[in-house]
């Protein structure tokens, strides 16, 4: 690679990470928040009845240098009688240089009706956004736009509504509300990292296609917006097989086409892996993006006394 060539890609790479932070992701999107629906809306901690704890990992844009990679752990139950559900999120994501951390506790309360409940929930947390710049290949050192590292601790809160019945829901949602001022970087290129604020609009429906109901079609969607970024539409499609194997495929309108599968390993324990193929010019670089995601749900003895806990790939 010659010198002119180091340089560009440098710097596309360096103006690929900022661009991202301060105007496109900052939040990681996940494919599979299909199966853990908390990692964007607070309103469905507790949604299981019972103890549900997930944790995520995924390598987006595989053979892209300083691509993000993310770690989330979660974990969320009923209280009360099913009448709150309470959570806790944990995000750990890497872009180039930058680490962005999220702590965030949930809280719903239910409104239960004959047959559906409505769950009202509020998130609270703190971002932690952090640069190391001396991992930057740069062509020069001396550049005081990247002299110092950068770590900033901001407060952010959120809301969500999540309606659902046994085969059917809808959900909204604002998880980060408050536009935090997380950095300033450089002098001439970028001035300031704003956090954006997300809106989530998520629905969809399990229904059997064969009359023993050993066979089930689970269509769903989601509609996201961030300020100052067009709107992103998925489709979602998975056929269920015995409640216990779910294979499906999703579209990010004009970015992605994503597949999914999910399997019971055990009666407390599901194991579930994406693959997203871009549609963008991303792809003459990149290997596709990869998911993992291991899921274990079990009542708390003493706190959940005869739940009526829905099946995983339902609703309530």
């Amino acid at each position: 690679m010659t010198l002119t060539h180091k340089r560009i890609f440098s710097t596309t790479l360096v103006s690929l990470v900022i661009a991202t932070l301060s105007m496109a992701q900052q939040y990681p999107v996940f494919t599979q928040y299909y199966f853990n629906e908390l990692v964007i809306n607070p309103g469905y901690a507790g949604a299981q009845v019972q103890f549900s704890a997930t944790a995520m990992y995924r390598n987006q844009w595989v053979n892209f240098p300083g691509a993000p990679r993310t770690l989330n752990f979660s974990a969320h139950t009923s209280l009360l009688k099913n009448k709150i559900g309470v959570g806790l999120m944990v995000n750990h994501d890497e872009i180039g240089s930058y680490k962005n951390q999220h702590i965030f506790g949930s809280y719903s309360y239910k409104l239960h009706f004959n047959r559906s409940t409505l769950s009202m929930g509020l998130q609270a947390g703190v971002n932690l956004l952090g640069a190391d710049f001396s991992k930057l290949s740069l062509q020069d050192i001396t550049d005081g736009s990247f002299a110092n590292s950068i770590n900033r601790l901001k407060p952010n809160f959120g809301v969500g509504l999540y309606y659902s019945r046994k085969n059917f829901f809808l959900g909204a949602s604002v998880p980060f509300i408050l536009n935090n001022d997380l950095a300033s970087v450089g002098e001439n290129f970028v001035t300031s990292i704003i956090e954006a604020r997300y809106y989530f609009f998520r629905g969809g429906t399990v229904f059997p296609i064969v009359r023993d109901e050993k066979v089930k079609l689970n269509p769903s969607f989601l509609m996201r917006t961030q300020e100052g970024q067009p709107l992103s539409f998925d489709a979602n499609l998975a056929v269920i097989f015995y409640d216990v194997f779910s294979i499906g495929g999703s579209y990010r309108l004009g970015d992605s086409f994503m597949t999914f599968i999910d399997l019971k390993l055990t009666e407390q324990i599901h194991f579930g892996y994406s693959y997203d193929r871009t549609t963008s010019d991303l792809n003459l670089f990149s290997n596709g993006s990869h998911e993992f995601v291991i899921n274990f749900r079990s009542p708390i003895r003493g706190v959940h006394k005869n739940p009526e806990c829905p099946q995983y790939y339902n609703y309530r």
